[in-house]
């Protein structure tokens, strides 16, 4: 067995307050509990000897021969890992009951069912937790044959197995061995608890098939909901269910990835710990979420980012910090976890993070824009929130931060800071004079109008013809792919044409989207990076709002086959097409949806184009084919003329 997996030879299941990954062959070798950023009990991931794990996997009787195959029942978080081998053909199932419930619970319940469809195939259990990230000590207890408790620190696993697996104590670990013949079923049931003596009912096949159906009847029923009837349903879907499992249910907050510590370079130290909740991160994946017709989510984080503003606590007293743990508490110490080795070496591994005590402005426009989502004011008490916010952001606008990407190399004047600025004013504005709402509109307005003009004249190079990353650079930057998404540029304006192009020529390669030169805007990091998954998206987005068709659905139709084989995406593609970072990543499947239905809706409403609206398209090899007529000079230009 492979020390360590590929990254993208995972599926994930979840129960909306706790989250597992398990890989292609069957081992359970991520998860946190009872929530998405507590300590883990298994985390062989990051530490393949250290870290814990729980393997239920059929083996070829004769040690040869054995494929494994994974895949989700269609439209629901049921991860099935398939073994074929001579002797026959098993499987597995993974599933967790849904807690779709505002109480946060210390009780989770993880169902594995084998079964063996063909033939007879032997089977293997072998269940080691580690608790507290491998730092824990744990006893063993066995009441029965089919009955062990690990008691933890804070934590307790109950492993319970049905008819058919002996379990047997392997020091403080359990195993079994098995068999099972075409037709017949066995369940391992990890339960994870409080620490006490309480002890889970035994399973029953029968209660496992009731948990089965509840299970699958959950999320084909909220994915009724979904408007969306485009072009990419699977795919869609697939990302859609991904954002709500990534969701914590008691509280309504996004998590940005269900994992810590899984590296952006390997052997690299750009290991991050990303089970916190972004206000960035958040607001869009509710955007996107609102977007495809799942509006319960946009309420529940609306309500958990206004109470945020309303308790304040900020390490800096702003209103806003940019991320939190998902129940609000703003404080996520970053520490190192010197004992793990991290994912193929990938050190130091990060539990926590220090970024959140980061000034990142742009986060305003996006909580704004979350707060007036779809033209819905939201509550009484939100508008008070935002207004509050809005008033002070008139006096602190114009300050350095660390921008968007979190970089630990010293506050710059960021355009795309600014830009979301004007954004925040914008949607505030036209909530205040949509809804007759009280507010100083007057100063707003000055505000944003003074947003806008530093922006035109500091954020854009005229020697690069394009929008840089901050004022003080002529480097490019993957974030402004955004700009006309958000109303501040038409996408057919020249200077956003010419913005585009030079991303194009310096920031993409073959599709895939950096998010900046590192090289040339030194981040205070050591080691590089692949391309970043969301930029990818948003710039198959920006081509289609462009009328660049050919070349967008070219791009979103490659992009595609960097999916694993579940379709789930990590945050960054490599250099050889591996996925990389935390998996899956909220950001990357946010971006998908949204590239997908400006494509839908670009495409659907398609006229002929002449060949100089067709630049860029792609040829059969892939270069640039000269069209007769290509200008180059913005024909068909919205916006009447150029910003500047």
């Amino acid at each position: 067995m492979n020390r360590y997996p590929p990254i993208a030879e995972h599926g994930m299941v979840g129960d909306l307050q706790t989250a597992a990954l398990v890989s292609s062959g069957g081992d359970i070798d991520w998860w946190c509990t009872p929530r998405f950023d507590s300590p883990s009990v298994f985390a062989s991931l990051l530490d393949s000897e250290r870290g814990g794990h729980c393997l239920l996997a059929a083996r070829s009787p004769d040690g040869n021969g054995m494929t494994d195959r994974q895949l989700y029942l269609s439209d629901t978080a049921v991860l099935i890992t398939r073994f074929m081998a001579p002797g026959g053909v098993g499987e597995v199932a993974d599933f967790m009951v849904p807690i779709d419930s505002s109480t946060a619970q210390d009780g989770h319940r993880m169902v594995r069912v084998a079964r063996v469809v063909r033939g007879s195939l032997p089977f293997t259990l072998d269940c080691r937790p580690r608790f507290d990230y491998g730092r824990a000590a744990h006893t063993l207890t066995q009441a029965d044959a089919h009955s062990a408790h690990f008691h933890g620190p804070g934590t307790d696993l109950h492993v319970q197995s049905t008819v058919g697996i002996p379990l047997h104590a392997e020091g403080n670990d359990i195993t079994a061995r098995f068999t099972l013949s075409a037709g017949q079923a066995a369940a391992v049931v990890l339960t994870t608890s409080a620490s006490d003596d309480t002890v889970p009912p035994p399973p029953s096949l029968e209660r496992i098939a009731e948990d089965f159906d509840t299970c699958r009847s959950f999320w084909l029923s909220w994915l009724h909901s979904c408007t969306y009837r485009g072009r990419w349903r699977d795919i869609v879907n697939r990302s859609a269910i991904t954002l709500k499992l990534l969701t914590y249910a008691p509280t309504g907050a996004p998590i940005a990835a269900a994992t810590m510590g899984l590296p952006e370079q390997i052997g690299g130290e750009r290991n991050w710990d990303y089970r916190y909740t972004w206000i960035r991160d958040a607001a869009l994946s509710v955007r996107a979420l609102i977007d495809l017709g799942f509006h319960d989510e946009a309420h529940a984080f609306r309500r958990w980012l206004r109470d945020r503003i309303e308790a304040g606590g900020t390490a800096s007293g702003d209103p806003l910090q940019i991320m939190y743990r998902i129940d609000g508490d703003p404080h996520l110490t970053e520490e190192t976890l010197d004992h793990l080795e991290g994912y193929q070496g990938s050190r130091p591994v990060r539990a926590g993070n220090a970024a959140a005590d980061q000034l990142q402005l742009d986060i305003y426009g996006e909580a704004s824009d979350a707060l007036i989502v779809g033209g819905d004011i939201g509550a009484l008490r939100g508008w008070g929130a935002l207004r509050g916010v809005l008033d002070w952001l008139a006096d602190h606008w114009d300050r350095p931060d660390e921008g968007i990407w979190e970089t630990r190399g010293g506050r710059q004047n960021f355009t795309y800071s600014r830009l979301m600025t004007w954004v925040a004013f914008d949607r505030g504005i036209h909530a205040a004079n949509s809804f007759s709402r009280p507010a100083d509109v007057a100063r707003w307005t000055r505000t944003r109008d003074a947003v806008f003009q530093e922006i035109v004249d500091r954020g854009w190079h005229e020697k690069r013809q394009a929008f840089v990353q901050h004022y003080d650079t002529d480097v490019l930057d993957a974030s402004l792919l955004l700009m006309p998404r958000v109303g501040f540029i038409s996408p057919h304006d020249p200077d956003w044409l010419s913005t585009l192009d030079a991303m194009n020529e310096e920031l993409v390669s073959d599709s895939l989207v950096y998010r900046y030169d590192p090289k040339a805007s030194p981040d205070g990091l050591r080691g590089s990076e692949g391309t970043f998954n969301l930029c990818s998206f948003f710039y198959v987005e920006a081509l289609a709002r462009s009328g660049r068709l050919n070349q967008a659905r070219h791009a979103f139709d490659k992009m595609l086959t960097y999916a694993n084989h579940v379709g789930l995406f990590a945050e960054e593609i490599g250099p050889s097409g591996e996925q990389l970072g935390n998996f899956p990543q909220a950001f990357t499947h946010l971006s998908l949806v949204t590239a997908a239905m400006a494509l839908d809706e670009e495409l659907s409403r398609e006229r002929p184009r002449s060949r100089a609206e067709d630049r860029g398209r792609p040829t059969i090899s892939g270069l640039k084919a000269p069209a007769e007529d290509d200008t180059g000079d913005g024909s068909g230009d919205a916006s009447g003329g150029r910003l500047r």
